[in-house]
Formats: structure tokens, C-alpha cells, sequence
């Protein structure tokens, strides 16, 4: 068995240069992996997460999903991502220098990108950050990376505030309270 370094860098807006130098050993699985960097990083392992295969174009290839959330819908046994736990580091390495990019909480869209840079001969137990560099900063922990990214085109609202929601909106589209209660439905009012 062999120890794996990876630099994993924090893929940011801006000038914030944030990344992590981990060593693992080649036959742990993503899991184990995911686990590693997000601690690094120091968020939360909360939230849904892929890794993706890439080639030197930091193209997506095949996803690696923290848990399998094809629940037997379109995906056929071969096209549903499998799961971290199952797969092996030393199992998705074509190369010398073999990249991944992970993807934590698809909504916030935390985004590293992974590069194989050393397989080192000795072996480690352990997972371990080898090199620190650069903080996440806090108030970008507390509301996503992306967070300022959301916009409404030729608005300058923020899609997140409700407390501009205007009651009468419905009726602007012509609906009659009346509809609602035909007897269908039942018919009249509804008892809380």
C-alpha cells in the first residue's frame, strides 16, 4: 500500500487563495476521503456531496455520491452514481496526476478542486493535512460561497427576502377565492 498526497484547493470567488495538502492512503474509500477534507476545511459534513472523476481540463466525468439518491427512478444499475463507501481511491487513479472535483451541499455549491501531487512509498494510518494554507473566512462558512451570486435578472432584490411578498399577488393573476371551494373539493370552508 501506498500514501497519497492531494492538493485540495478551495475553489473561491475572488482573490482567496485557500487550500489543503492531505496525505491518505490509497485504498481508503471516498468516504473517508470527503469526511478528511471537509474537516479540513472546518465545515460541516451536513449536507449531500459528489466527488466527479476529471481529466486535465478539470472536465466532469463520473460521479462518486456520498449516498445513492437515485431511489430505482431514471438510472439504470450502470448510470446510478456510486457511492462513496464503495469505492476505493486507488480504484479511480488513471494517472500521475489524477484529478477530482468535489461538490458539497448543492445548494451553497462548495466547490474543490483535487490534483494528485505525490505518492509517497511510506504508509500512514491515518488521513492527515500535510499543509494549511488560507482560511475559509467565517461569514462565508455561515452563508455559502455563492451566496452573493443569486440574483434576479434587471432586479436588484434579494430572492431570499419575503418580507416584500405582496398578498394581493394572486388576485393579480385573476384568481377567484371562489375556485378554490367548488365541490369538487368538498365544497365550502375549511375548519381548523
Amino acid at each position: 500500500m501506498a500514501t497519497l498526497k492531494f492538493r485540495v484547493l478551495f475553489d473561491s470567488a475572488g482573490d482567496l487563495e485557500v487550500f489543503r495538502d492531505i496525505k491518505i492512503k490509497d485504498d481508503a474509500n471516498f468516504e473517508v476521503f470527503y469526511r478528511t477534507i471537509i474537516k479540513a476545511f472546518g465545515l460541516t459534513d451536513d449536507q449531500m456531496a459528489s466527488f466527479f472523476v476529471s481529466d486535465e481540463e478539470w472536465d466532469k466525468g463520473e460521479e462518486i455520491s456520498l449516498l445513492d439518491m437515485s431511489f430505482d427512478s431514471a438510472y439504470g444499475d450502470d448510470e446510478s452514481p456510486v457511492e462513496m463507501r464503495n469505492v476505493k481511491i486507488n480504484e479511480r487513479i488513471d494517472s500521475t496526476e489524477q484529478r477530482y472535483i468535489l461538490i458539497h451541499d448543492f445548494l451553497s455549491m462548495w466547490i474543490f478542486l483535487i490534483e494528485l501531487s505525490e505518492i509517497l512509498p511510506d504508509e500512514i494510518t491515518e488521513p492527515e493535512i500535510a499543509l494549511a494554507i488560507g482560511e475559509i473566512p467565517e461569514e462565508m462558512k455561515e452563508t455559502g460561497p455563492n451566496r452573493d451570486n443569486f440574483s434576479f435578472e434587471g432586479t436588484d432584490e434579494d430572492p431570499f427576502d419575503l418580507n416584500g411578498y405582496d398578498d394581493d399577488y394572486d388576485d393579480d393573476l385573476g384568481f377567484d377565492d371562489d375556485q378554490f371551494y367548488d365541490d369538487d373539493i368538498g365544497g365550502g370552508e375549511f375548519d381548523y
